[in-house]
């Protein structure tokens, strides 16, 4: 199954507003997604950027959220549970690609069929070991950021 995940702050494909960058207030953008199936028992929501020099870069990784809930307000973990992003930090840490062009910024949205997946903090492989066997829908949003430093 698909989930449908979109934003009010940017469209899929499009630019990702400066806002929600390294480069402006740094808060999570605000998500929706529909289609959740029945027997879901949670949500996990992780971003990441395969354009990173390095390789995929995980910017948010945020899981155990109720299945009930279909929208993140900007800024909000919404009571699921943080992992730690390749920053080293817990929570969100928005785009921030050198400028060497635009970098696509995957928001990927999970229906588990278990309530939980382990405790905060927990590493993206952490996450995607204890989502295995346990995913029951999935979607994504694409956004873009290029950083313009004069």
């Amino acid at each position: 199954m698909a989930l449908h995940v979109k934003s009010k702050a940017f469209a899929d494909g499009a630019a990702i507003p400066e806002k929600y960058t390294c480069d402006g207030e740094n808060v999570s953008p605000p998500l929706d997604w529909s289609g959740t199936p029945r027997g879901a028992k949670s949500i996990a929501v992780i971003c990441d950027d395969p354009d990173a020099p390095a390789g995929l870069f995980t910017h948010w990784i945020l899981y155990d959220v109720p299945a009930s809930v279909r929208t993140l307000a900007e800024g909000s973990s919404d009571g699921g549970k943080q992992g730690v992003n390749d920053f080293g930090e817990l929570g969100y840490g928005g785009p921030c690609p050198p400028p060497n062009g635009p970098h696509r910024y995957f928001f990927h949205v999970y229906a588990l069929g278990v309530a939980s997946i382990g405790p905060s903090r927990l590493s993206r492989e952490a996450v995607m070991t204890a989502m295995r066997g346990h995913i029951l829908a999935e979607g994504q949003l694409m956004g873009r950021y290029r950083r313009t430093l004069s």
